[in-house]
């Protein structure tokens, strides 16, 4: 279920388009709703399935947490997590989840390819 609100804003420090809650896509209010943006969301909500969603929380957070470490940058830190890195990654290929394997984002984490710096 896709809901508009300002509380995108409120909980991103007005950082993200989009979050995912499980099993709310939450879009922010002035932010227009794309297929690529949706994807990204979606791809979220098949990491969190797959993770359990509690686990899942716990895990993007603790990812987080040593990202801002590595990078010491919390734009960079964001988008070096390994779910992020797997959404931004095919958010442009609409037929992704179709064929996409369990557990994908897990080759993010130590992927070879420079790190993700911006959108």
């Amino acid at each position: 279920m896709i809901i508009k609100t300002r509380l995108v804003k409120i909980l991103t420090f007005g950082f993200a388009s989009g979050m995912c809650l499980f099993p709310f896509v939450l879009i922010g209010k002035e932010i227009e709703i794309t297929h690529r943006l949706l994807n990204h969301e979606k791809i979220h909500l098949r990491q969190q399935l797959e993770v359990l969603v509690l686990p899942f929380y716990f895990m993007y957070f603790l990812e987080y947490l040593v990202r801002i470490i590595q990078y010491r940058n919390f734009s960079k830190a964001y988008r070096n997590i390994s779910f992020e890195r797997e959404a931004y990654y095919y958010q442009s290929h609409i037929d992704y989840l179709e064929n996409r394997k369990p557990y994908a984002w897990r080759k993010f984490i130590t992927r070879s390819e420079p790190a993700l710096t911006s959108t």
